[in-house]
């Protein structure tokens, strides 16, 4: 069962677009990337415990962040079954890596943070934090490196870690292993649930401004943008008006979260090529009406 499901945090929303309509610095690029890497490498993740576990012997808690001590840590997945806790670090790495006296380096000799020692932080924030919730079960730590693409040279004989010829294995090991869940899991789930922290305090979004930003209506499948309503003349992807008028209301509502939402407003971030009417017919359907005439904005309701 899954409790949580994954989804984009506003941080990857927010760097997506402004990728599409600003020019990032290279810092900001590769670090946007990489959420885009992590996020799909995660995904990829979910979809093979769905494949490759009964529900009724999990609760599935994906992607939570936590703060405890002061200390703010995030988990990219979880599992908690019959008074056991698996915890996932999930890296989409692809290309070849190597440990040298326990530091590890990209082919091209760049090294990045040890995976293992991530693991093993997360390991210890988690469990101080089931101390306090009274958890006095088991907590299984594994870093799973998702991509098929990925050799680790020098990689240590550590059960921890599990490589991408070693996934399905490990899933049909895993799925063996577990029972059906008790009421304890329920209620440990239930409490994590409520302790997750719906944003990290830690984003790196860069500073931008309205003026700064590309104005109009991009392509959702290639993100260029579309000079003829609404057709991308570089993957051919069709959109209808309703659909991208919605899309680019939730961006610019997104990025500037303070600013009023009104059929100008819309007209001018979407390029003024489509009607006004027809973006005030849209917005009218799909948003809550506030104000009369001159005055009248609209408001999106939080989930």
């Amino acid at each position: 069962m899954i409790l949580k499901q994954r989804t984009k945090s506003n941080e990857l929303k927010i760097l997506r677009a402004l990728d599409t309509r600003l020019k990032l610095l290279e810092t900001e690029k590769n670090y946007y990337l990489n959420l885009e890497k992590g996020f799909k490498g995660e995904v990829e993740f979910d979809l093979l415990i769905e494949k490759s576990i009964p529900n009724e012997t999990n609760i599935a808690i994906n992607d939570f962040v936590y703060e405890i001590n002061n200390t703010v840590f995030q988990v990219d997945s979880l599992l908690v079954s019959n008074n056991t806790i698996y915890l996932f670090e999930v890296k989409n790495f692809d290309g070849d890596y190597y440990i040298e006296k326990d530091r590890w380096y990209t082919s091209s000799d760049t090294e990045i943070k040890n995976p293992l020692q991530q693991l093993q932080r997360t390991e210890t924030l988690l469990r101080r934090l089931l101390k306090e919730l009274g958890f006095g079960g088991i907590v299984k730590p594994y870093l799973i490196f998702i991509n098929p693409e990925f050799h680790l040279y020098n990689a240590p004989r550590n059960s921890q870690i599990i490589f991408p010829t070693q996934l399905n294995r490990f899933m049909y090991e895993l799925s063996n292993k577990l029972m059906k869940t008790n009421s304890s899991d329920r209620k440990l789930s239930e409490k994590l649930l409520v302790l997750h922290l719906t944003e990290s305090p830690y984003s790196r979004v860069p500073k931008y401004t309205y003026d700064q930003l590309t104005k109009g209506v991009y392509c959702r499948n290639c993100y260029t943008f579309i000079s003829t309503p609404l057709v991308c003349s570089s993957c051919g992807e069709v959109e209808d008006h309703t659909t991208a008028i919605i899309r680019h209301t939730h961006e610019f509502n997104l990025l500037f979260p303070d600013d009023k939402i009104t059929t100008k407003v819309i007209w001018e971030w979407c390029g003024q090529f489509m009607a006004k009417k027809t973006i005030h017919s849209v917005l009218s359907k799909s948003f809550k009406v506030n104000g009369y005439g001159k005055s009248r904005f609209f408001t999106i309701d939080r989930p």
